[in-house]
């Protein structure tokens, strides 16, 4: 049975650099915010409503944390066995959906506008993952994971290839900006938008690849980053202000399951240990300092000494 460390500084985040220590808090430790979870992916933090929501793909559900309350409670359900959240950059959710095979924002109001389902009258596959961009585009990867069974989706037909795609908000035609990945799944800027981050999750060992973002609107250079190894499975992950990478880590040994943490080189830096593998997080609270990590069954939380990039 799991417990929250009583003692500072905790024990479970530990520097594999030295460069790493100027990130840890020494009065903060690793809290297990929620339970229960079947599989729990997507966090993205509301500061507005004070509140992190999360999907838990299998239960068909976005659930929702209050920041006040320390509550759990049903944001949405169904979801369309939601995998992947964001917000834009109005503050509006968006969400890769499984089951539907698309791409959605919730309004204002609650009414939600799909935003691509399909490319050139072919259907989606399963969008998994998604990051908006400063000039308000939506890049998303959609592998087939959500249409290979009946845990996490539904079991469909593929009528296209596994893809990372850029949503224009000015015409709102959605394009193919990479289809070399095995498996896209978790994508990220860099601080200056300059580089794309994305986990080829389907290559043996999976890997981290990199881009050039060349005219904000396609992609160039594509490259090894960060090769996994024998050292776990990177997912989803998001980054900070000086670059590093926070990656959601596990499926290996049970001792690397949490956080792994790369600088802007690629080399490990931070590993922050949790008893589940974390499939996602996002950097939230009023300063995005504090880290929510949606693992296999629950949500964690710690309070780190950097900030996450807006909106990421």
């Amino acid at each position: 049975m799991w417990e929250q460390s009583r003692r500072y500084p905790d024990p479970s985040v530990e520097s594999l650099d030295r460069s790493f220590d100027k990130y840890r808090l020494a009065l903060a430790s690793v809290e297990r915010l929620a339970d229960g979870c079947r599989w729990s992916e997507g966090p993205v933090y509301f500061g507005d409503a004070r509140c992190v929501l999360w999907s838990d793909i299998p239960n068909n559900r976005i659930l929702r944390w209050d920041e006040e309350t320390g509550g759990v409670s049903v944001f949405r359900r169904p979801s369309n066995n939601a995998n992947g959240n964001t917000r834009d950059r109005q503050g509006r959710l968006v969400t890769c959906e499984h089951d539907a095979r698309r791409v959605t924002r919730t309004e204002y109001d609650g009414a939600i506008t799909v935003l691509c389902d399909q490319v050139d009258g072919k259907r989606l596959n399963s969008p998994n993952d998604l990051v908006v961009k400063s000039d308000g585009s939506v890049w998303f990867t959609d592998p087939m994971f959500g249409i290979l069974g009946y845990y996490e989706g539904h079991l469909d037909t593929s009528e296209r290839a596994p893809a990372v795609y850029r949503w224009d908000p000015s015409t709102g035609e959605t394009s193919v900006v990479a289809d070399d990945i095995p498996g896209p799944n978790g994508l990220a800027f860099s601080p200056d938008e300059r580089l794309l981050y994305v986990v080829a999750s389907r290559a043996e060992p999976r890997e981290i690849v990199v881009y050039d973002v060349i005219d904000g609107t396609r992609l160039a250079g594509g490259r090894p980053f960060i090769d996994a190894g024998e050292h776990g499975t990177p997912d989803g992950f998001r980054v900070d202000i000086d670059g590093n990478l926070w990656c959601g880590w596990g499926m290996g040994r049970a001792e690397l399951d949490g956080v792994r943490v790369f600088n802007a080189a690629g080399a490990p830096i931070g590993q922050i240990r949790l008893p589940e593998r974390a499939a996602n997080l996002c950097f939230g609270g009023r300063w995005r300092n504090r880290l929510f990590m949606a693992a296999s069954h629950g949500l964690y939380s710690l309070y780190v000494n950097t900030q996450g990039v807006a909106g990421g």
